[in-house]
């Protein structure tokens, strides 16, 4: 189904900046050594539609969560304030009770105009998340950006922008949750945030006891995918039958052991791989898996913890080796490079920010995934029920278009549950790339019980293209 050029306006009043509704802390508060790595000084967009709810008639939304929002600075007080730069690039939280960027708006159209397929990249997001000028820097500006915007159907849109120095997404929709519930009338969040950053600090002799490929410095080729005006922007529907159909494509003790997530991840970076077509087979290619390391800690990290709390475990392989061999090599360096992430594992990555001056992740010939389909986005309620959608508003790592893609769980038009994965790649390697993930998809090779049947030559993964 071919992405709608919907097009819209927007009025929005001016911005302003919304502060506790009752004295907090003033005090600094430093960041934790995976917190202010170089790879997450950046903002990171979110989006959420919700449908008219006529039980919440008379109900100005954004009047609701303005208000929300400032009851739940009390409790998450720190990104109230303002991010300061110490010694040796170390990052501190200046809690100043400035608050946060918050805009009222409303646009001249109906959420179905959307279209039933909801999903990245959506028009106008710049119309709907409006960069206010000077707000986007990492330093000495609001740590939250939020646009609600009112739609001519009654429903609206929620957008927010985090510097992702402060929080992952369980952070972030720890916090959303708990704007939701003051929203919704209770007294206080369900779930109270805890700081505690303390506990991924560096060893005071920083000794990095894992290999960290993923921060290794390699040399620029072509392979970097850089911004670019002509950009493809498309996104992938993966539901049973497609995932099947990938899963009898491995021998039968992979299949039975690995995820969706791991078989996904795979199918996406060899396509990837080949669609870009590297001059040089020997060149290394590598896969960046977000893997969440809360529950990987004895004892875990303790309940309310809205810090930054994932690693980047990183795949390596010859451009000759991912697009020559089978999908069941990608994915057994997929599962190898998840299978040593542990609590140690990342406090291991805090030693090695320390002793290398908190570099950012390798992007050169690198391909990063992450999967939102159980962070809780689409289940924020501010009072109209569940979210249309609820997840990352692009794909792309801050200003570098093509590295990044996320899973987003998704419903088709046909009511299918499935995953979409938005995907950004220069034009001629999208093509290339559509017609690799389709041959995946349509080969019959060993389908087994599980597997799909010959409706699979007929797949619609492809949901958007712009």
């Amino acid at each position: 189904m071919a992405f709608s050029p919907l097009r819209f306006s927007v009025r929005r009043r001016l911005p302003e900046l919304v502060a506790p509704s009752s004295p907090t802390p003033r005090e600094l508060k430093r960041l934790s050594d995976i917190d202010d790595q170089e790879g997450l000084r950046f903002q990171i967009p979110v989006i959420q539609f919700y449908r008219h709810d006529p039980a919440m008639a008379g109900r100005n939304p954004a009047a609701v969560v303005r208000d929300a929002l400032a009851r739940a600075l009390v409790f998450y007080y720190p990104f109230a304030g303002r991010l300061r730069e110490g010694p040796c690039k170390k990052l501190l939280v200046d809690c100043t009770g400035e608050g946060v960027l918050f805009i009222e708006a409303e646009a001249d159209v109906k959420l179905e105009d959307f279209g039933d397929a909801l999903q990245p990249p959506f028009p106008c997001l710049e119309e709907l998340l409006f960069d206010v000028e000077g707000s986007s820097a990492v330093l000495n500006a609001p740590l939250l950006l939020i646009q609600v915007t009112l739609l001519s159907c009654g429903g609206f849109i929620f957008a927010l922008r985090l510097n992702h120095t402060m929080s992952d997404a369980a952070g972030l929709v720890q916090l959303m949750t708990a704007v939701g519930e003051l929203a919704r009338g209770l007294p206080s969040p369900s779930v109270l945030p805890v700081w505690s950053r303390e506990l991924l600090e560096a060893n005071p002799t920083p000794a990095p006891s894992f290999p960290h490929r993923e921060y290794e410095q390699v040399p620029d080729t072509e392979g970097t995918i850089i911004p670019l005006d002509d950009m493809a922007h498309r996104s992938f529907f993966f539901g049973p039958r497609e995932i099947s159909t990938l899963r009898s494509r491995l021998p039968q003790q992979l299949r039975r052991s690995s995820s969706i997530f791991d078989i996904l991840t795979a199918c996406l970076w060899r396509s990837r791989t080949v669609a870009l077509e590297p001059s040089d087979p020997n060149e290394n290619f590598r896969i960046i898996c977000i893997v969440n390391t809360r529950g990987r800690f004895n004892p875990p990290l303790p309940s309310g913890f809205y810090g930054n709390a994932f690693a980047f475990p990183v795949a390596v392989a010859t451009a000759g080796e991912l697009c020559s061999r089978p999908l069941a090599y990608a994915v057994e360096l997929v599962k190898r490079a998840k299978s040593q992430v542990s609590g140690d594992y990342l406090r291991s990555v805090a030693d090695y920010m320390v002793k290398n001056g908190r570099p950012h992740f390798t992007v050169v010939r690198t391909y990063l995934v992450s999967d939102v389909t159980r962070a809780g986005f689409g289940d924020v309620d501010f009072g109209w029920g569940k979210a249309a959608y609820g997840g990352p508003a692009k794909g792309g790592v801050g200003a570098i278009p093509g590295v990044a893609s996320f899973f987003v769980p998704f419903v088709n038009s046909s009511g299918e549950k499935g995953i979409v994965v938005p995907v950004c790649l220069p034009p001629p390697a999208m093509r290339r790339f559509a017609v690799e993930i389709q041959n995946l998809l349509t080969a019959q090779h060993g389908v087994d019980d599980q597997a799909a049947d010959g409706d699979n030559n007929k797949m619609p993964f492809l949901l958007s293209h712009i």
